[in-house]
């Protein structure tokens, strides 16, 4: 038996002779004893021992035969999946002008007609085939600016699906100014499941980067809508910090429980930072999980900030291995016009159109570089399942064009312990263990 290329040592600091396995693959975690690992190093593990670090994907038979499971990893994925996901992009309208939106140089009056809704509609219940729930995500713009259409077309999914005896759940990607109770409860009936919200901070900072577009601020308004909305779905609440701001928003936590939006009510709050790069901006709705720009700002911000977040309870995400959107067979994100794109962040280069609704997709394997982290470098590397070439948008942004991988080892290497740290702490739903 040998250690998983995928397994991660940490030394204890406050136990000697104790360290921490982690498995990137796996996303488990056991403490042991130093001189376990020597037992492993010399093959004297007991049989129980060897069988426990099996399991938990520390130790492996042969890491040729390793590796070209990893290789088969996204396959195996897509194969097993019960889940087709769509993303509706309803508009490039909004009513909010925050000065950082990564839509600037597209957004304006454009809606998806109704033509096109008729033809998402058919082209969706395609994707699910006969065998798979569905799960659509309605984006903007601001999506709730096209509030009938999202009806309409939720509709027509929930009866089409559930009369194949599937599921059907939708999810709101929205700035939380429309989203009222009476709005949550009846898009609720057909289907809502969840919503997210942003928050940029404590209501000064908010105002500031999330005004309506007169000028007025917008934070007492979404605060309003988000406990109305909260016993009807759950919310999620993002929100954009900058390295002058971040250490900021403790101070929207505190008034979040003061106010009565408790870890109970919140499904889970994340915040992530605007970055600027030379030929754009960072997609503050969808960083999650995908920024790995390497400055030290930057990992100092996410884990103060996830740090404040658990430690009053919320729930937030975990480290876990994940396919980038690219890589998932049964993702795609539907443009307001039709056109088909694999991220939302790729809808501003007409080159990484992946088809549309007419047509169809059409193979997108060379443009988006679906073989871009399968060399002998990156299938060594111990962070390999928690990146996969990492962000092709932030290549995009780097340098134009899908030409390298993405690569997330010094983001990792400088947060990955500290991650797993605060997850034991905290223990999984947030709050001292």
């Amino acid at each position: 038996m040998r250690l998983s290329t995928y397994t991660k040592i940490f030394p204890c600091k406050e136990r000697p002779g104790i360290c921490l396995l982690y498995s990137t693959a796996r996303a488990s975690l056991i403490q042991v004893e130093e001189s376990l690992l020597s037992a492993l190093e010399n093959n004297t593990l007991s049989s129980e021992e060897q069988a426990t670090l099996e399991r938990l994907g520390f130790l492996v038979q042969d890491p040729v035969l390793e590796r070209d499971a990893m290789l088969r990893f996204p396959g195996e994925v897509n194969r097993r999946s019960t889940m087709a996901k769509a993303m509706a992009v309803m508009n490039l309208d909004c009513n909010l002008a925050c000065p950082y939106c990564f839509e600037e140089g597209i957004k304006g009056k454009h809606y998806m007609s109704r033509e096109t809704a008729g033809l998402l509609t058919g082209f969706i219940s395609h994707l699910r085939g006969p065998h798979k729930n569905l799960l659509v995500d309605f984006y903007g713009g601001e999506p709730l600016l096209s509030l009938g259409l999202i009806k309409d077309i939720a509709q027509s999914l929930k009866t089409d699906t559930e009369a194949a005896g599937k599921s059907f759940h939708f999810n709101l990607v929205t700035n939380g100014t429309l989203l009222t109770g009476k709005v949550a409860r009846e898009l609720a009936e057909i289907g809502l499941k969840s919503a997210k919200v942003t928050l940029d901070g404590p209501r000064e900072n908010h105002d500031r980067f999330r005004p309506f577009k007169s000028g007025a601020g917008s934070f007492d308004t979404i605060v309003r809508n988000i406990k109305d909305a909260c016993s009807v779905t759950e919310i999620a609440i993002g929100g954009n910090c900058t390295r002058e701001n971040y250490r900021e928003f403790p101070r929207l936590l505190d008034f979040l429980l003061k106010e009565g939006l408790t870890p109970d009510r919140i499904h889970l709050i994340k915040f992530d930072p605007i970055v600027r790069t030379a030929i754009g901006m960072t997609l503050p709705d969808f960083s999650s999980g995908c920024e790995s720009i390497n400055d030290p700002w930057l990992f100092e911000a996410g884990l103060f900030l996830r740090e404040e977040v658990l430690k009053r309870g919320f729930h937030t995400p975990k480290m876990r291995p994940s396919l980038c959107s690219v890589e998932q067979d049964d993702n795609i994100v539907v443009n307001y016009d039709g056109g088909l794109y694999k991220c939302p962040a790729l809808m501003g280069w007409k080159e990484l159109e992946v088809g549309d609704l007419q047509t169809g997709i059409k193979d997108y394997s060379r443009s988006h570089r679906l073989d871009i982290w399968r060399r002998r470098e990156c299938l060594e590397c111990s962070y390999l399942p928690l990146c996969f070439g990492g962000c092709r948008y932030s290549t995009m942004l780097r340098n134009g064009k899908i030409d390298e991988v993405d690569c997330k080892k010094p983001n990792l290497d400088a947060t990955l312990e500290a991650l797993i740290l605060q997850d034991l702490r905290y223990g999984p739903k947030g709050g001292p263990a």
